[in-house]
């Protein structure tokens, strides 16, 4: 496959752009706000780019369109059917968000398995990839953002407060005590969850293995001191699937 494709994640927050050859990606990574993507804004971002094919992973249909009347036909949304490298065991697979399933096939390939990609976006997902590199399914919980907002919007005295590791997590002010409520309470929330899956997926572990735990999204690098269970965080991890799901789909025309 010699000819440049875009490939993009399309979440609820952002859209991140880049270009690849199929073996990697070559150009910086692009990001727009999904509320604000329109023709003329996606025209904007890509518009010194010789875009050949784009290959679109989806959580929005309503912002897709903009991505189908810009490109035509040469883009295509990834869903379940497309051949991501891993075997998918979920009771209706075509409910699996495209970002999902980017990031499954892009564990896979770079990681190994098992393995768990946790997603820190609006809300914070977990995809599981079994020892027998079959998405097996995974957890969605409330964002971080989407805690503390929730917090300020339906209470009469709490404040909207910008998010940070706090100094203690003794609190000296409600904006503190907030704050370390937050931050302390969702790291303790990822681990628990960690290490539920861990004992879930644990019959499936062959000796010499273990759980590969990857970290993407806005609040990965903000959270990953007080998570030792995540390996690495790679802000780009859902568009090195989106590579490999087009790479695989181009390369068996």
């Amino acid at each position: 496959m010699n000819t440049t494709i875009l490939v993009a994640d399309l979440s609820n927050s952002f859209v991140k752009l880049a270009l690849t050859d199929g073996v990697k990606l070559i150009s910086e990574k692009r990001k727009l706000v999904t509320a604000e993507l329109s023709l003329e804004t996606l025209g904007q971002a890509v518009s010194d780019w010789n875009v050949a094919r784009a290959v679109l992973a989806s959580v929005v249909p309503d912002k897709a369109r903009v991505f189908a009347d810009y490109f035509g036909r040469k883009v295509e949304v990834i869903d379940h059917t497309w051949d991501l490298g891993v075997g998918i065991e979920f009771t209706d697979p075509s409910r699996i968000g495209g970002d999902r399933l980017a990031n499954s096939a892009a564990l896979a390939e770079l990681y190994g398995f098992p393995g768990v990609v946790i997603d820190f976006g609006t809300a914070v997902t977990f995809d599981i990839i079994d020892a027998r590199r079959n998405y097996i399914g995974g957890v969605i919980a409330p964002g971080l953002a989407a805690m503390t907002d929730y917090l300020h919007e339906k209470t009469a005295l709490l404040p909207r407060i910008q998010l940070r590791t706090p100094d203690t997590v003794v609190g000296k002010s409600t904006e503190e005590a907030m704050l370390a409520g937050a931050f302390y309470g969702y790291q303790g929330l990822v681990r628990n969850i960690l290490a539920e899956i861990r004992a879930s997926v644990g019959i499936d572990l062959l000796e010499g293995q273990r759980l590969q735990v990857v970290a993407t999204g806005g609040y990965a690098e903000l959270l990953l001191p007080g998570i030792p269970e995540i390996d690495e965080v790679n802000p780009n991890i859902t568009l090195e699937g989106v590579r490999i799901a087009g790479r695989n789909r181009f390369n068996s025309e």
